[in-house]
């Protein structure tokens, strides 16, 4: 590992008084013109110079569970916005329910429920496609694809173990993220006893007709007790994953169609997203800017704590202020 302090980082700076405070750390996401937030009134929609209550919304009530081992993963809401705008999702991580909104008609879509098989063990399955489409967890080891205006199913197939042994997956699926041009869907799940397996389902093969693609998705690593954490597309065929060596932790990088891992490196730890051949790690201390290539830190700012990313605009909201750092362009 190799790692510079890093100076200043370039780019663009901005800050201006924003007094919304979210529920938690992953209610703003990136919406045309600014960001939509979760809060306690409702969403809010911000721009670069103002922010106003779009309106409320109403969660639904998750039951209580009792866990007795495995570390601790917080429940809560988590929201997601469609590139457009129009659409958002609230979803309980650790939960069993969601609802998706639109914000133009100002209609609930659909609301979400995954049934309940050890939902507390992983982040709920939910991402917004190309197309006004979403795909969303309709069981603990099945996803489905449904029209975001109507709400209508647009994959209905049998995957019971009864109905159709051949396609049944013994498998819980975990959070989902599209690759950059949407053909593929990378999941960080887990199959017993108990093994994190990241799975790459082939998105564009499935929306085309392949009715069990997400049932037949392409194995990535077998990484004993280690899921739930960050992931990003470095780009369309590279997948990084945090946790390459526990307890030192790192990054792997691995090969999307073939699994094969193509880089370790240890150092970064926190949320992290990708940007122009970029890791951006949101870790304890601030921002830190990492070249896989190298495996070094290559850049830091300290202090900055970002929620929020899209096409090279970070955003931090803390102390009645949004801070935004664009990369250089």
């Amino acid at each position: 590992m190799i790692v510079h302090p890093g100076g200043p980082l370039g780019g663009t700076w901005t800050t201006r008084p924003c007094p919304v405070r979210t529920l938690n750390d992953r209610c703003l996401v990136p919406v045309p013109g600014g960001w939509l937030a979760l809060t306690e009134a409702g969403f809010v929609r911000i721009d670069h110079e103002d922010q106003w209550l779009l309106g409320p919304v109403v969660l639904p009530e998750e039951r209580d569970v009792e866990r007795n081992d495995g570390p601790e993963r917080p429940r809560g809401p988590v929201l997601h916005a469609s590139r457009d705008g129009r659409f958002a999702a609230i979803v309980s991580d650790y939960g069993q329910y969601g609802t998706v909104v639109d914000l133009a008609e100002w209609v609930t879509v659909l609301d979400l429920d995954r049934d309940w098989d050890d939902n507390e063990w992983t982040r709920f399955p939910f991402a917004f496609l190309d197309g006004d489409r979403f795909v969303a967890a309709t069981d603990s080891n099945r996803l489905d694809v449904f029209d975001a205006a109507t709400g209508r199913l647009l994959t209905e197939r049998p995957t019971t173990r009864d109905e159709n042994p051949e396609h049944y997956l013994d498998y819980y699926f975990g959070a989902l993220l599209p690759s950059p041009s949407g053909r593929a869907l990378l999941t960080d799940g887990w199959a017993w006893h108990p093994v994190g397996v990241p799975l790459i389902i082939d998105c564009a093969a499935w929306l085309a007709g392949d009715r069990h693609a997400p049932e037949h998705g392409r194995h990535l690593a077998d990484r004993d007790d280690v899921w739930d954490t960050p992931i990003a597309w470095l780009d369309e065929n590279t997948v990084a994953l945090q946790g390459a060596e526990p307890p030192l932790g790192g990054i792997e990088l691995r090969d999307a169609e073939t699994g094969r891992r193509t880089g370790m490196f240890a150092g970064p730890a926190g949320r992290m997203w990708a940007h122009d051949g970029l890791l951006y790690v949101a870790a304890e201390a601030g921002l830190e800017v990492w070249d896989p290539a190298e495996g070094a830190r290559v850049g830091f700012a300290p202090g900055f704590h970002p929620i929020a990313h899209r096409d090279g605009t970070f955003a931090e909201l803390r102390n009645d202020q949004l801070r935004t750092w664009a990369t250089p362009r």
